[in-house]
């Protein structure tokens, strides 16, 4: 195996056809697809499907181009130390529940490789389409919550999945409203205060199971309820409609909507937020990179984190 051949299949799997690949390696069509095969033969695997939409990843080839794009991003901090060369185009990605502390250590993350080409993928996305996402390598790892309900049906899919959780921190439930509602004001607030009150949460389209819900309590009834998929129209309807939602109680001041407040919801619950990766498969450093300032953020909003990887 050769350090080109990475590279080749990375193009192919970027362009979605081998002729335009070439094209962009300055290679003969046939050299590209002999590279390609040979290398196939080398791994005794099947990296691409040949069909008459162009190259599509087997499941085996997924795996294998995480691992290539990790091999390739090493290559390139090797040669950017040594060498002095320019690096190849960053590529990264991320799913995660709505938390606007993972996006703003993704924008951290953004900030720094401003002078590099790049291609960065942030989903926020439901709960079972995030671990799909890490399952299937289309994100390097997950951001999710386990809590006494939820645990043992999100960690039996995982160990399925071959996935491990990190945790990051403990939270304990807030909830998120405007600063106009009649509640701000108070120290904290309880059940019975939300009770006529709209109540916000995100839908998890098939997979709505209770058990895959971003909010603790998702169990109880509510009397009015409404269910949104992106974290700003939830803002929206936060001042709206005076609504509120149950969340980790973390607000970013650089990113969410300043009419925004967070009270501490009293329950005796708590929520473990961390990350999930491919068992075995170590971070590649941009992904190192990403928990760092995920960290970093968390610590600035007077959490502890769990120094448990």
């Amino acid at each position: 195996m050769r350090i080109k051949q990475l590279d080749y299949i990375v193009k192919v799997v970027e362009l979605g056809s081998v002729n335009e690949a070439a094209k962009h390696l300055f290679i003969t069509q046939p050299s590209l697809s002999t590279a390609i095969r040979e290398l196939e033969q080398e791994m005794n695997i099947q990296i691409f499907q040949r069909t008459q939409k162009g190259m599509v990843l087997t499941t085996e080839g997924t795996e294998f181009l995480s691992y290539a794009r990790q091999i390739l991003e090493q290559v390139d901090l090797m040669e950017e130390k040594y060498k002095g060369t320019e690096t190849r185009r960053r590529l990264f990605s991320v799913s995660a529940q709505h938390y606007a502390f993972a996006v703003h250590a993704f924008v951290q993350l953004i900030k720094s490789y401003e002078q590099n080409e790049y291609e960065f993928t942030f989903r926020e996305t439901q709960t079972n389409n995030i671990i799909e996402d890490v399952s299937t390598f289309q994100s390097e790892l997950g951001i999710l919550y386990l809590n006494t309900f939820n645990e043992k049906v999100i960690r039996k899919l995982l160990k399925e999945k071959k996935l491990v959780f990190h945790p990051l921190f403990t939270a304990h439930p807030h909830v998120f409203i405007s600063k106009k509602n009649p509640l701000v004001g108070k120290k904290s607030v309880t059940l019975a205060d939300l009770e006529d009150f709209p109540y916000l949460s995100f839908e998890q389209g098939q997979f709505n199971s209770f058990h895959f819900s971003e909010e603790i309590l998702s169990t109880r009834y509510h009397k009015k309820s409404i269910r949104v998929s992106d974290r700003a129209t939830l803002f929206n309807f936060l001042i709206g409609v005076d609504g509120y939602t149950i969340s980790s109680g973390v607000l970013s001041r650089e990113l969410n909507d300043e009419n925004i407040v967070a009270l501490p919801l009293e329950v005796d619950e708590t929520m473990e937020i961390g990350w999930i990766h491919p068992a075995q498969m170590p971070l590649s450093p941009m992904g190192e990179e990403y928990l760092r300032y995920l960290e970093e953020h968390i610590i600035d909003y007077g959490f502890s984190i769990i120094n448990v990887k």
